[in-house]
């Protein structure tokens, strides 16, 4: 068997279990299990989220080059006060989904920095564009993900959402490119992605809205119909590997890095949850009001 096909397969296996441990309860049942009350679930998912802010925030860094100016030095100090603005919200369990503007202003400039990527490349030539790219790219969507997962420490439970996000992204990235392989005709973005197909789209939006019936009929507990945030996700997790992909085209770069053997880096697997994490926390806003 090809070692490359072996690496490739072990890593997936390490990375989807950390996934499930970190964000669902089994992680702190387990840990439970061998030394009783050492962590709450609560801190798992935070860890997690942490790590992957850090890892994902150097690769950003490293991707898009940085001059020697102050910039560069800023980054890391911006990315953490604005995490640390959401831990705080997300240990005092105050993510409510309430109309805020600000969040409301947050979540827009995702949109712009996703805008500027395509349609002016040129402004992420200097490097107060790419601290201001960065920061938004990285630091916005895993501090929202902090608030997508509902905790109560009085009956000690942590809820799916994050999880089952993480699910129906991978299964929209598969079935895409399961229909895209079999029946795909028509290139979405050629100079992009040269895979990608419409049909392949079609097909990954059609089918993960299948599989979002079933978690909305067998987890009514989640927040908001999940047969519309299924929708969501297989609409946008495409967009998030066209941006990624972009990125690393504008820069020359193949991969995001290698913490993850055989995948690349964390960008690499999460480019499409740093897309959808913003539009489902939208969403879970707009849903209140609906």
């Amino acid at each position: 068997m090809d070692k490359n096909l072996i690496q490739r397969t072990l890593s997936g296996i390490v990375y989807i279990a950390v996934i499930i441990l970190c964000t669902t309860p089994f992680g702190a049942e387990l840990i439970d299990k061998i030394s009783p009350g050492l962590v709450k679930q609560q801190y798992l998912y935070y860890g997690l989220i942490s790590f992957l802010l850090l890892v994902g925030t150097w690769e950003c860094i490293k991707i898009m080059q940085f001059g020697k100016s102050y910039e560069k030095w800023l980054v890391y100090p911006v990315v953490i006060i604005i995490f640390y603005m959401f831990s705080k919200r997300y240990f005092h369990h105050d993510f409510f989904f309430d109309f805020r503007l600000s969040e409301i202003l947050a979540l827009t400039l995702v949109l712009i920095a996703c805008i500027t990527l395509f349609k002016y490349p040129n402004e992420l030539y200097y490097d107060n564009g790419k601290l201001i790219f960065t920061v938004i790219y990285v630091a916005l969507p895993f501090s929202f993900a902090l608030g997508l997962p509902k905790y109560s420490t009085y009956e000690n439970t942590f809820s799916y959402e994050v999880v089952f996000l993480f699910i129906l992204i991978w299964s929209s990235d598969t079935f895409a490119y399961l229909t895209g392989k079999f029946f795909g005709k028509h290139k979405m973005a050629p100079k992009i992605s040269p895979k990608k197909t419409w049909e392949g789209y079609a097909g990954g939006v059609i089918l993960t809205l299948i599989l979002s019936y079933f978690v909305e009929h067998y987890q009514p507990e989640l927040r908001g119909n999940w047969m519309v945030v299924g929708f969501l996700i297989a609409a946008f997790a495409p967009l998030g590997d066209l941006v990624e992909s972009q990125l690393k085209r504008n820069f020359g770069v193949k991969d995001s890095g290698n913490i993850i053997p055989g995948h690349g880096g964390v960008l690499d697997r999460l480019d499409s949850f740093l897309i959808c994490v913003p539009v489902v926390y939208l969403y879970f806003i707009l849903e209140k009001f609906i």
